[in-house]
């Protein structure tokens, strides 16, 4: 597989190659994956009682400072890297473990492989596109049919925060053109017996520390974008400072608990009922999944 890539917002018309890295996304063409489990830090209408089917794929698109998953995000050359028969095997295999999906975990850049992995398989379970938001609507509508939950990330209103942290000034249009993409393939989401997701779109928002008015602008997208029972939101407290971070003082600290009571009150006068919310103290280490290989 060779091409040159537009396939994301920022189209930087890089050389791929299957395994020659190239881009932003620092990835080459063939998927290279770190960890396929079961995976239970998810919303519980995703991870259930037996976990989600976590694929996590190495490299990303946007990369933003303050990646929790900076080990694999920073570059696609790590990781195992799978032709897309092995991909396709890969997906079986975990299945096969009775987990209620298959989640592809920053996806985005190897969009093409997964596709064509996903083509004609019959997997029985729904597949669950796990990605930042910063897509392009016309790789999205290549995906029609072969994706049922879309969980996407809407973490910027503000453009100038989304260029300081993410090199992606378009994030907040970007993002907002792809999630409305998103829907519009799904229309509202659908919860089984068991209060599982099984189609329909999960946007989650990451509180970002004195980010108040981002957030808040972020909340104002969701509510005033979509039907009352139209998406599912997902406000999330579990910022963690990470290394590296010494050119960005405001990132240095967790969201205390009064930034997080302000936006949860915010989101609930804002007519969001179909949603989940953290508290301070899941911010922790602990959700960050070793990226040791398992399941490879």
């Amino acid at each position: 597989m060779e091409y040159i890539c537009s396939d994301c917002p920022r189209r930087c018309g890089a050389r791929r190659e299957d395994e020659q890295a190239g881009g932003f996304c620092s990835a080459p063409a063939l998927p290279r994956v770190a960890r396929a489990a079961a995976h239970f830090g998810e919303e519980p209408c995703i991870s259930g009682t037996r976990g989600a089917g976590t694929i996590f794929f190495c490299g990303c698109n946007l990369r933003c400072v303050y990646c929790q998953n900076r080990a694999i995000s920073r570059g696609g050359a790590n990781g195992k890297a799978l032709s897309v028969g092995e991909l396709r095997d890969l997906m079986l295999r975990l299945r096969d473990t009775g987990v209620h999906n298959i989640e592809l975990v920053t996806p985005t850049h190897f969009v093409r492989a997964i596709r064509a992995a996903l083509d004609g398989l019959e997997l029985g379970v729904p597949v669950v596109w796990n990605s930042s938001g910063y897509e392009s609507v016309e790789t999205l509508r290549s995906l029609e049919g072969l994706v049922q939950v879309y969980l996407p990330d809407y973490k910027y209103s503000s453009s100038a925060l989304a260029k300081r942290y993410s090199a992606a000034e378009d994030y907040p249009s970007a993002a907002a053109d792809a999630i409305r993409e998103m829907f519009r393939q799904t229309g509202p989401y659908r919860l089984d017996a068991d209060g599982l997701l099984v189609s329909g779109v999960l946007i989650r928002h990451l509180i970002l520390p004195g980010e108040i008015e981002n957030s808040m602008g972020a909340i104002d997208f969701v509510s005033e974008s979509f039907p009352k029972d139209g998406v599912l939101f997902s406000l999330m407290s579990q910022y963690t400072p990470m290394p590296g971070l010494e050119r960005f003082p405001a990132l240095q600290r967790r969201v205390d608990a009064g930034e997080n009571a302000h936006l949860i009150r915010y989101m609930r006068r804002c007519g969001i009922e179909n949603g989940y919310w953290q508290e301070p103290d899941s911010a922790t280490g602990d959700m960050i999944p070793a990226f040791d290989g398992t399941g490879l």
